[in-house]
């Protein structure tokens, strides 16, 4: 079980609503700060003020590229991602070419991933001498088990540090046989990210014991606040 520092920290505060304001971007901030969270992600608007707002916290900045949908050029994406990277962002959530997996275009898509990966890396290097973490978000609602596998062995050897299951738009979020399905697919060295509808403490508990080890929520202060390590523990017991 986890201390509930440990599970605090396994939660990326999502702040994606179109019509948040520079007062919920503060909330958020000052809320992941307290709890501290593992990162506030917010849209690339967002991203050079957020890190400021994070400065010296334990908290980090995380922004999405290519949302909601990846249908994106590579070369737009490439460019928000640089530009992200330059704005403060430590994390990126980037949206996989869905369309092109979809067609088979797996070079396409290759491509794609190999090329945010190592400009990512590049880019962060050269701005801080940090690594840029890069979470690749194959919205699972829309793929077939094939197609599930075929994108994490895609991400996994191009050396992406995480794989997340949505962007919350689809018309289902993470499930438990999803993150069985990633997590088997490219073993420990690669993170798993849950994300979409995780709405309770149970759900995310859930999605941990599947192989998880991000969860993505906008309600990650309800979620934190609700866990006891204590409870959790005693009821898993009966």
């Amino acid at each position: 079980m986890y201390s509930k520092e440990q599970f605090a920290k396994m939660l990326d505060y999502a702040l994606l609503r179109p019509q948040a304001t520079r007062q919920d971007v503060v909330r958020y901030c000052d809320e992941a700060k307290r709890h501290h969270f593992a990162s506030v992600c917010v849209f690339p608007f967002w991203v050079q003020y957020v890190a400021r707002q994070l400065a010296g916290s334990d908290v980090k900045t995380c922004t999405v590229i290519g949302y909601p949908f990846g249908g994106n050029g590579r070369a737009v994406k490439l460019f928000e991602a640089r530009n992200a990277i330059t704005n403060g962002a430590s994390e990126l959530d980037v949206v996989v070419n869905i369309s092109a997996l979809k067609s088979g275009e797996l070079a396409i898509v290759e491509r794609e991933i190999g090329e945010l990966v190592g400009s990512a890396q590049m880019q962060g290097m050269t701005t801080d001498a940090k690594r840029t973490l890069v979470k690749i978000i194959i919205e699972t609602a829309y793929l077939t088990d094939r197609e599930k596998i075929t994108v994490c062995e895609i991400a996994r050897d191009a050396g992406v540090e995480f794989l997340s299951t949505s962007t919350g738009t689809a018309p289902t979020g993470a499930t438990v046989e999803d993150i069985r399905l990633i997590r088997n697919t490219v073993g420990s060295a690669v993170g798993v990210k849950a994300a979409g509808g995780i709405r309770n403490v149970d759900q995310a508990l859930a999605m941990l014991n599947a192989g998880a080890n991000r969860i993505g929520a906008s309600n990650a202060v309800q979620i934190a606040e609700v866990y006891d390590p204590d409870v959790f523990l005693s009821e898993s017991r009966r």
